[in-house]
């Protein structure tokens, strides 16, 4: 009985206390948070994420507006779904939202955060992306390798030539065309073989493999990054297979890595021909700001032949897929292409400039595909206000570009897939109109969109002036079906499979 009555005067008292605290000291200003769905204990919102995460995520904000709040497992995640909330999270506010959150993709299948798509804000960042913009994404060195884009858009050509009459799927030819450009421009070679008659480290089919398990690994929603307790439970297998993943790609960098070294050590004055020559002379140069490992290299060389190869064979297809649900859309592009171009010579990176249908298919095309439909997680480094609304250190941010390409308020009939709509617009992809973020925007903009931008206007306009499409036979537009596979990169579910003939004179082939 006198322990119960102890007990009563002890709440008592704190209860007292309490209230007078209240009254003597000032209790900190409730914070006003974004606009979002009440979460559960424990999970938070995530049962209201489907398998595609940028649609549930639009669907929320047509309710919740275009900055909303939600919890994803104990953590803060803030989405925005408009061009002006990205220009605030890429623009007003980028030094606060430059880095990333810590995750098992960045922790296993970039080397421990050793590529520029992961690795935090800091020394290490600044130096990456000093060295992409500086050394391998620089004007003079995309100009330098520009008969290598040449060379392997011919191949393509020709072995779309060699297929013409049959249904083809097209996914498989434009990937072999972007890796074969961006292994030789990054690692001096292709270090895949095609035939079962030639030998290499890995196939074709083995290594598009791989990229495509990196691009879904990256992209998912891996339980244990948002509930830190359940992190060694592994509940979806996803840490399981990124090690699996992890193993393969060490043994493709590792022999392509021994073999540069090699090259190095047999020549006396070695003047770098790659991009990886020139990253292993960077990690063993004694005066660089933060030094690089092979850790280092390798994340950097992972990160510049995945960032080339899918996206732009994904943005082509997508583009070719619209355009066949359409076919007035290809007789336009033709039509332009046949009046600058002629039909007597393939398209040229210069021509380029003089192609705006072409250019606005690319655009709009961007609009309603982007192949990043959210783009990498952004994080909070301390608190901040956006809109009107506090934003709290920590937490995540996903920019929705999916959601903004649909945006009624900027686009009119946004289901539309209407190339026109960019004719005359000064609207670009690089990152300064917010409407249009193919590439990001700020500080973790991609570096490499210049190569990129080459390599699909260049491959797009050439399948279009060396091609009459259509779709196989007793296959409608009806049946060409538009759904999307989530990831990091967001391909179609289900290849683009069609039937081309030549237009051009065939001594072009």
């Amino acid at each position: 009985m006198e322990a119960l009555s102890c007990a009563i005067l002890t709440l008592a008292l704190v209860a007292a206390l309490s209230l007078l605290s209240k009254g003597f000291f000032p209790q900190p200003q409730k914070l006003k948070l974004p606009p979002g769905p009440k979460p559960w204990p424990i999970i938070g919102n995530l049962s209201l994420i489907g398998p595609l995460p940028h649609q549930s995520l639009h669907k929320l904000s047509q309710k919740y507006g275009p900055i909303m709040k939600l919890m994803f497992g104990s953590y803060p995640v803030v989405i925005a779904s408009s061009a002006e909330m990205a220009r605030q999270f890429l623009k007003t506010h980028d030094h606060i939202f430059a880095s990333r959150p810590e995750t098992a993709a960045g922790k296993y299948t970039t080397y421990n955060y050793k590529n520029l798509t992961w690795a935090p804000h800091g020394p290490y960042w600044r130096q990456g992306r000093k060295i992409y913009l500086s050394h391998l994404f620089s004007s003079k060195v995309l100009d330098s390798v520009e008969y290598i884009r040449v060379e392997e858009n011919r191949a393509f050509l020709s072995r779309l030539c060699a297929v013409s009459g049959k249904p083809t799927m097209l996914k498989e030819h434009l990937s072999r065309l972007t890796l074969s450009i961006i292994s030789r421009i990054v690692l001096g070679k292709k270090y895949f073989s095609v035939s079962e008659s030639e030998t290499s480290i890995v196939s074709l089919e083995e290594f598009q493999e791989m990229l495509n398990e990196l691009f879904l690994l990256n992209g998912v929603l891996n339980i244990g990054d948002w509930i830190p307790w359940a992190q060694c439970l592994d509940l979806q297998g996803y840490v399981k297979r990124m090690k699996a993943l992890k193993k393969k790609f060490d043994r493709f960098h590792d022999h392509v890595l021994d073999e540069h070294k090699a090259n190095m050590k047999e020549v006396k004055d070695f003047v770098s021909k790659d991009m990886v020559d020139l990253l292993m002379q960077l990690a063993e140069d004694p005066d660089i700001e933060v030094k690089l490992n092979y850790d280092s290299v390798k994340g950097f060389t992972q990160d510049l032949i995945a960032g080339g190869t899918d996206t732009s064979a994904t943005t082509v297809e997508w583009a070719m897929s619209e355009l066949m649900k359409q076919p007035h859309l290809i007789e336009k592009a033709t039509e332009e292409l046949d009046i600058v171009i002629g039909r007597e010579r393939w398209v040229e990176e210069k021509d380029i400039a003089q192609l705006h249908y072409i250019d606005a298919i690319m655009k709009e095309t961007m609009r309603m595909h982007p192949v990043a439909v959210m783009l990498a997680p952004h994080l909070a480094l301390e608190d901040c206000n956006v809109a009107g609304y506090d934003i709290c250190k920590g937490t995540r941010v996903f920019i929705n570009t999916w959601s903004m390409g649909r945006d009624p308020s900027q686009w009119n009939a946004p289901e539309e897939f209407n190339p026109d709509r960019f004719l005359g617009k000064a609207i670009d992809v690089k990152g300064q109109n917010f409407e249009l973020l193919p590439f990001g925007s700020g500080r973790r903009m991609c570096p490499g969109y210049s190569l990129g931008l080459k390599m699909i206007r260049s491959s797009l306009a050439n399948l279009l002036h060396g091609f009459n499409w259509k779709l196989p036979d007793n296959a409608t537009t009806e049946d060409l079906s538009m759904e999307e596979v989530f990831g990091l990169a967001t391909p179609r579910k289900f290849p683009l499979v069609a039937v081309l003939e030549p237009r051009l004179p065939l001594y072009l082939y």
